[in-house]
């Protein structure tokens, strides 16, 4: 697991607070536990401000600004992402993107950020799609594409009754397999981490945790959330309940350090 920077661990930080802000001494003693120095946290903390993604909460306190909440609300939502799955009727979820110019490169990252936050894949150039099982209604899935990034003025429609060759090529653009094969691994890997984090300093818990729970969230964040006629969903639904249950771990070992540490 990569060792996180400055600016990308106090923005994991502030999300995991789930909207409450964090103070300077915070961000100061977690970029300490990763051997991120003082100074360069401080300077991290100066730099997300300038770039409009925290402001002041108070007196060297600190929360996401309003534009930081529109990606960080929905990354959130991953708690209550199982929840949001519905049963597949067979049909899809088509989106349809004009080619951008090298010009547009910023708006080119939003729309493939969203489009894969939401489980689309290529049909071709133009086309992306996802079968129609998450959400309430379609409308629920635009609305989350538009304001995730995706152009507003891009289609997005449902559609069904494909040809025999191209709903043989839809079915290919996902490997519920190695989706399988993922649960079970990161499974298997957070659950031998809880049988022994007690055995751990409060700090190394707490960056251990901190490592190993972002990574599992990462997963959960951009998972397909293929229909149970795709793959084994028992699988699935036991690595979110171990995610959940790092997640509740690793709140309570940074509220123990944090407790310790008067802050």
């Amino acid at each position: 697991m990569r060792k996180p920077t400055a600016k990308s661990l106090i923005l994991d930080l502030l999300l995991a607070n789930q909207g409450k802000p964090i103070s300077a001494k915070q961000a100061i003693a977690a970029c300490g536990i990763f051997d991120i120095s003082v100074n360069n946290t401080r300077v991290a903390l100066v730099r997300l401000s300038a770039e409009g993604l925290v402001e002041s909460a108070g007196r060297a306190m600190y929360q996401l600004t309003e534009d930081a909440h529109t990606l960080a609300d929905d990354v959130a939502t991953w708690r209550t992402r199982s929840k949001r799955i519905r049963a597949w009727d067979g049909s899809f979820i088509v989106v349809q993107a004009d080619k951008l110019s090298r010009n547009e490169a910023k708006q080119q990252r939003a729309r493939a950020r969203a489009l894969l936050m939401l489980g689309f894949q290529p049909l071709n150039e133009h086309l992306f799609i996802r079968p129609n099982n998450i959400e309430d209604s379609l409308a629920a899935v635009r609305k989350r594409l538009y304001k995730l990034g995706l152009e507003k003025d891009a289609p997005v429609f449902g559609a069904q009754q494909f040809d025999a060759d191209t709903a043989k090529r839809i079915t290919k653009l996902w490997n519920p397999r190695e989706l399988e094969q993922t649960y079970s691994a990161q499974t298997k890997k957070i659950r031998t981490w809880l049988d022994r984090y007690q055995d751990l300093e409060t700090e190394e818990a707490a960056r251990e945790s901190f490592l190993l729970g972002g990574a599992a969230i990462k997963h959960v964040v951009y998972d397909p959330f293929l229909p149970a006629e795709w793959l084994d969903t028992s699988a699935r639904e036991e690595f979110l309940a171990t995610v959940d249950e790092l997640d509740r771990v690793g709140m309570g070992i940074w509220t123990t350090l944090w407790d310790s540490q008067s802050i």
